[in-house]
């Protein structure tokens, strides 16, 4: 019984930790950083820097889409101001001739005598907008000082070109229904609508066959 009691004395006594201190003789056993630490973090550092050199800034990368795009508005711009200059030129054809020019032209159901630079109220032009220029197609008669061109019903290749200045209303009408010994009365108000529009000019019937007035 006592030499089991020394047994397990001798197994749960715990051992003392040594103190003795580490010491490195050579600098062989000297505590260092491995040569592949060192590579793998310099081959980190030089990739971060690799990649931070070559991407591009974003304004370098957007500024020439930018100025492509400015270019083409500018492209643009100065074509549709050629148009208008052609288109221009073309209206004031008659006037450089010195002709009195007039047309009669159907708007609607209605006919209509225009002369350049006039303007006139018509039925409301639905889907026109204020500064649109319209081309009128439906031109019944064109005069001048010495001929007359006439339609049959229309005269081909005649345009009328004009430009809506305003989208208004008539004055008002007063409908008023009255039943005598009924006791009965309307009082109704009502405003047309209307558009202003402006004669350009009147080309296309020089090659239509004219009648010369005496």
């Amino acid at each position: 019984m006592a030499m089991s009691l020394s047994c397990a004395s001798s197994i749960f006594t715990p051992k003392k930790p040594s103190t003795t201190p580490l010491t490195f003789n050579s600098p062989s056993h000297s505590p260092s950083i491995s040569s592949s630490f060192l590579r793998f973090t310099s081959q980190s550092c030089t990739r971060h820097l690799s990649s931070s050199t070559i991407v591009p800034k974003l304004s370098q990368t957007e500024a020439p889409s930018v100025e492509s795009e400015a270019e083409a508005v500018e492209v643009q711009q100065e074509a549709e101001a050629v148009e208008f200059e052609q288109a221009e030129q073309t209206l004031t054809t008659t006037e450089s001739k010195g002709e009195d020019v007039f047309a009669v032209v159907m708007i609607g159901g209605r006919q209509y005598i225009v002369f350049p630079g006039r303007f006139l109220y018509t039925q409301r032009l639905k889907g026109a907008n204020v500064d649109d220029k319209i081309i009128l197609n439906k031109v019944l008669l064109v005069g001048t000082k010495n001929s007359t061109y006439i339609g049959k019903p229309i005269v081909p290749n005649a345009a009328v070109h004009a430009v809506v200045e305003e989208q208004g209303l008539d004055p008002k009408v007063v409908v008023f229904k009255y039943k005598k010994k009924k006791n009965y009365r309307r009082n109704i108000g009502h405003r047309q609508p209307n558009t202003r529009i402006r004669i350009l000019g009147i080309t296309g019937y020089q090659d239509s066959p004219a009648s010369t007035l005496p």
